[in-house]
């Protein structure tokens, strides 16, 4: 038998709000079991969609950050962009995309910083999209909540 791993944490997730929570004296205790409960329903869904939120995330920023090149004036931040957008995630070890993740997202504040000193339709486009990914990458992390 191989046990998923999104099952049993739901399984005992489950056990501790519905079977234990409600046995359990004091109330601070029966609370504490239940956000126990509802963080092991989080991480089920993160665990679920770790690798693929990481890898969506990462590719829309370089696909950002190859439109932003043609509009950045630091030729420096420029060279960044462009070699960002060539790459590519190398593993898809939650931890390595998330190296990436981190890296590009850094990357993402340099440009964010650098469009805001600019002027002109083209730089407010980028900074339209900029923002636009940010919100994009908010959506990506939200946890339902319910996971039962």
């Amino acid at each position: 038998m191989k046990p998923e791993i999104p099952k049993v944490l739901e399984v005992v997730a489950g056990k501790l709000i519905f079977e234990i929570a409600p046995s359990v004296t004091p109330s601070y205790r029966q609370s504490s079991i239940g956000v126990t409960a509802m963080l092991l329903g989080m991480v089920r869904e993160e665990w679920d969609r770790a690798a693929a939120r990481r890898v969506e995330e990462n590719a829309s920023l370089r696909a950002l950050f190859g439109d932003a090149s043609s509009v950045v004036t630091d030729t420096d931040l420029r060279r960044r962009l462009e070699a960002a957008a060539g790459a590519a995630d190398a593993s898809l070890l939650v931890s390595e995309l998330e190296k990436s993740n981190d890296a590009l997202r850094a990357l993402l504040i340099e440009l964010h910083e650098q469009v805001e000193q600019q002027s002109g339709a083209a730089s407010r486009a980028l900074e339209d999209a900029i923002w636009r990914e940010l919100c994009a990458s908010t959506e990506r992390r939200k946890v339902s909540l319910a996971p039962f």
